[in-house]
C-alpha cells in the first residue's frame, strides 16, 4: 500500500510539471527600449508616453517573449553620431536615434516576411513623444484599441500582441542584464525546475523508506 502511495504521488507530480510546461507561453510583440550607454534596458513607458531628449537612442523589436525579462534586444550598434550624422541639429527642434528591428523569420507570424533592421533619425518639436518621432520615419504605424503599438511601417500587417505557444519563443530572449544586443548567442533553461527536482528527491526518499519497511515486515 505505501508503495502505491508513493508511485501515485510520483506519477502525479511528473504530471503537474508537463501540464506546467505545456501551458507556458509567450506573446508576439513590439517591445520598446532605451540605450542607456552600450546597453539596451526595457523601457519603463510605452512610447506614447515616453519623451525622449535630443541625442536620445531608442529601440523596437518584434519577437515572440514571455515577459519583458526575457524580451530580445534590438539588434546591431546603436550610436547617435552614427545614426543622426546626415540629419542636422536644428534651433526648436531635437534629434531622437531610432533602431528598428523586425525581428527573425521565426517570430515572424504565418505568410509574413520581416523586414532587415534599420536605423532612423526623427527630427521632431522638444514635447514630442516617442510615438511622434517614430511617425515621422516609419509609418503605417498601427495600434489597437488600448492603444498598444502594433505595427510599425505596416509590419506585421495583422495581429497584435497575440499569445504563441512556447516552441516558438524567440532564440534570442534573454534576462535583460545579462545579455548584448550584438550577442548571438541563445539563453534559456529547458530542464527541470529545482521545485521539480526537489519534489522527485522527495518522492524517492519516501519510496525508499517504503521498500525498506516491506522488506523489514517481510523478514520479521
Amino acid at each position: 500500500m505505501i508503495r502505491r502511495a508513493v508511485l501515485l504521488l510520483l506519477a502525479s507530480l511528473l504530471l503537474c510539471a508537463g501540464t506546467g510546461q505545456a501551458q507556458a507561453a509567450g506573446y508576439r510583440y513590439w517591445s520598446f527600449w532605451d540605450r542607456d550607454g552600450d546597453r539596451w534596458v526595457y523601457a519603463t513607458q510605452g512610447p506614447s508616453m515616453a519623451r525622449p531628449s535630443d541625442g536620445d537612442v531608442q529601440g523596437f523589436r518584434f519577437a515572440v517573449s514571455e515577459d519583458s525579462s526575457e524580451a530580445a534586444r534590438p539588434r546591431g550598434t546603436a550610436d547617435f553620431g552614427t545614426i543622426c550624422a546626415k540629419t542636422s541639429a536644428r534651433e526648436g527642434k531635437k534629434r531622437v536615434a531610432l533602431v528598428i528591428d523586425s525581428g527573425t523569420k521565426a517570430d515572424a507570424p504565418q505568410g509574413e516576411t520581416p523586414s532587415p533592421a534599420r536605423t532612423a533619425c526623427a527630427r521632431v518639436s522638444p514635447d514630442a513623444t516617442t510615438a511622434e518621432a517614430l511617425a515621422t520615419v516609419a509609418k503605417p504605424l498601427r495600434y489597437d484599441t488600448n492603444a498598444l503599438l502594433c505595427a510599425i511601417a505596416g509590419y506585421p500587417e495583422k495581429g497584435c500582441g497575440e499569445q504563441v505557444a512556447s516552441s516558438h519563443k524567440s532564440a534570442e530572449s534573454a534576462p535583460a542584464a545579462q545579455k548584448d544586443p550584438s550577442d548571438d548567442d541563445t539563453s534559456g533553461d529547458n530542464g527541470p525546475s529545482l521545485g521539480l527536482l526537489a519534489g522527485i528527491a522527495v518522492v524517492t526518499a519516501l519510496g525508499a523508506a517504503a521498500i525498506w519497511q516491506v522488506r523489514r515486515r517481510d523478514q520479521a
